[in-house]
Formats: C-alpha cells, sequence, structure tokens
C-alpha cells in the first residue's frame, strides 16, 4: 500500500546518525534513574567544588592582602630613605662648600705664610746685616770701666792720653789721637759705685788693637786703688750674645772643655781633640747639655782652660762671678736671651 510505512524508502545517513545520537543519550539518562547507585547525585558534588574553590580563593586573598601591606610597608620605607638621602645631600653639599671655603682659606694662609716666612728671612738678613755694620762702625772704640766719676776733669782726651801708655806699657808712635771720648749715659746721683764707663773712638785702627790686645793679654789694670779694666765696644745685639756666651765658663770648665771667644760673638771650643764653632749661645748651651753635667762645686771651677780668646766682653769690674748661685741661674738667663738671640741662629747660613 503506498501509505505503509514498511514501504517507504530509508531516511538520508546524517538523519540516522542524529536518531542514534538521540537514542544513545535516552539510554544514558534511563539507566542513570533506574541505577541510584552508581553516581553521586550532582548537587552535592558542586557544593563540594565550590567550597574548597572559596576556601583558595580566601588563601590567595589573605596571600594578596599581606602582600600588599608589606609593599605598602616598603613604600613608605623607600619614602623615608629617599627623603634621608635628600637630606644627606644637603648635608653633603653643605660640607662641600664649607670644604671649599676651608681650602680657600688654607690657600690663603699657606700664601701668607709663605711670605711671612720670607719676610721673616729678610728681616732676619737686614738685622744682622744691621748689627754687622753697627759692629763695624764701632772696631775704634775701646770702652774703660772703673775709672772714678770727675776722674778725668774736663779734658777726657788728654786724660785717656796720659793714662793708656801706663796702663797697657806701650809705646804709641805716633802718638794716641781721639776722635771723640766721653762718659756713657747719664750722671748718676750722689756717689755711685758704680761709675759710668768711657767710650773712646781712636784715629787709628791699629792703636785700638794694640790695646785690646794689651787688655787681654794682662788682663784688668790698676790705677792707683781702682781696677780698670779696657774692652771693645759692640752693639747690644752682640753685646747680649756674648754675655751669654760667658755666662757658659763655668759650665765649660767644670766640663774641662777649652774654649775662646773670639769678634765679635764666636765660641770656639775643643773637646777630646775636636773643635767646634758656636755663633749662637743657645746651640753652645744644648751642645753642653749633651755631656749631662754633675753639681757644680767651687773646687771645680778653679781651673781655666781660657785658650787666649778675648777678654770678658763689656762687664764692669767685680761682675764675673762663678759660684754656685750664679750658675744655677745660668741656664735661666739664656733661656731669657733666646727672644733677643734667635735672629742669630741662622747666621752662619747667611751669605753676604
Amino acid at each position: 500500500m503506498p501509505g505503509n510505512k514498511l514501504n517507504q524508502k530509508p531516511t538520508s545517513k546524517p538523519a540516522r546518525q542524529l536518531l542514534f545520537s538521540e537514542a544513545l543519550q535516552h539510554k544514558r539518562l534511563a539507566s542513570t534513574t533506574t541505577n541510584p547507585q552508581t553516581s553521586s547525585p550532582p548537587t552535592e558534588s558542586i557544593t563540594m567544588a565550590e567550597k574548597s574553590h572559596s576556601t583558595t580563593m580566601d588563601r590567595i586573598l589573605q596571600e594578596i592582602t599581606t602582600v600588599s601591606r608589606r609593599i605598602e610597608g616598603m613604600d613608605a620605607s623607600i619614602t623615608s630613605l629617599t627623603l634621608e638621602t635628600k637630606s644627606m645631600r644637603a648635608e653633603i653639599a653643605g660640607f662641600q662648600s664649607r670644604v671649599t671655603g676651608l681650602e680657600q682659606r688654607m690657600g690663603l694662609v699657606e700664601a701668607q705664610t709663605t711670605m711671612s716666612r720670607d719676610r721673616d728671612q729678610d728681616l732676619l738678613y737686614l738685622r744682622h746685616k744691621l748689627t754687622d755694620m753697627e759692629d763695624r762702625s764701632r772696631r775704634d772704640n775701646i770702652r774703660l770701666h772703673g775709672i772714678p766719676e770727675n776722674e778725668e776733669g774736663v779734658d777726657v782726651q788728654s786724660f785717656l792720653r796720659s793714662i793708656l801708655p801706663k796702663l797697657t806699657s806701650l809705646d804709641f808712635d805716633p802718638p794716641i789721637e781721639f776722635q771723640r771720648a766721653h762718659r756713657v749715659g747719664p750722671k748718676r746721683p750722689g756717689n755711685s759705685s758704680r761709675p759710668r764707663p768711657i767710650i773712646a773712638c781712636l784715629l787709628r785702627h791699629n792703636q785700638t788693637r794694640q790695646i785690646l790686645q794689651a787688655a787681654r793679654k794682662q788682663g784688668p789694670f790698676q790705677l792707683d786703688q781702682y781696677v780698670i779694666r779696657i774692652t771693645a765696644d759692640y752693639s747690644k745685639e752682640t753685646n747680649d750674645r756674648r754675655k751669654a756666651f760667658l755666662a757658659l765658663r763655668p759650665l765649660l770648665r767644670q766640663l774641662e772643655i777649652k774654649y775662646s771667644l773670639f769678634d765679635p760673638a764666636r765660641m770656639w771650643v775643643t773637646k777630646n781633640g775636636v773643635s767646634k764653632d758656636f755663633y749662637n749661645p743657645e746651640e753652645l748651651q744644648i751642645f753642653l747639655d749633651s755631656f749631662q753635667p754633675q753639681s757644680m762645686d767651687s773646687t771645680s771651677i778653679s781651673g781655666s782652660h781660657d785658650n787666649g780668646g778675648d777678654n770678658e766682653g763689656n762687664l764692669p769690674p767685680g761682675q764675673e762671678k762663678t759660684n754656685t748661685a750664679q750658675y744655677a741661674s745660668i741656664k735661666g738667663i739664656n733661656r731669657r736671651m733666646v727672644s733677643r738671640l734667635i735672629l742669630h741662629v741662622e747666621v752662619k747660613k747667611i751669605s753676604f
């Protein structure tokens, strides 16, 4: 029959596959419905998965929160470090500016020190030259100590012309002539026991040398009841150095060191066959200190080892003392003279 389904043509292949898939799906659903024990309910598995997922998310959120807090703390620390770094940079910049200023000042100070040192050297040289010129201008002068006041009368030159040949036992040919002669300093009030010295400038230098040589050899001269000493005339600087050298004579004698004081102020010493010159009393004091002398007594200074040097210098009669009390003050005397003698420290190094 035309209307019978069996007589109909079979469906196409895609339609058959679709029908097969639908039938297979219905079969699976039916098997699931008929055997409920073979699989867990879908609702319960979904709930457990959601809980596990929720727990994991919470942990992740906690970790994120912790990391965020740490990052915030690090940001704060970085901000603080940045501020400190800026402050340190500002301080370093200030230090650099101060150091630059100090370097500039030090440069100025060094320049001024160099200039001052050069000026000191120039001043030292000029002062030495001035002292040398003054000493040279006094080479024809002699000083006579111990002549009572008013003994010379009105004419000092005539008085000296009469007594000098007697004192020195010299026969002057031609006779002594003076350029000038007078007392030194203002007259002391009353009858002073310390008469003013007489300074005389001779016309001929060879006669001046003869008188000074006789004074060195014969020592103090006797005129009636008076003791008269004749010395050379030096500048104050040279005279101070000579006094400082002469103050060291007791120590030189105690150490058995031969010595001579030459013009204008040079001490020559000999120890164990070795000779040495000293132009500065302070240097001689240091040299003597190296021997570590023992305490001084009167017997150790009784013998003199003067080697034919100059006389006692511009010291008035009776001023020379060699007792223990004076020796105790020798070093102090020399130390007090340092300020006046410092200009002579480099005398040997200065060339003319």
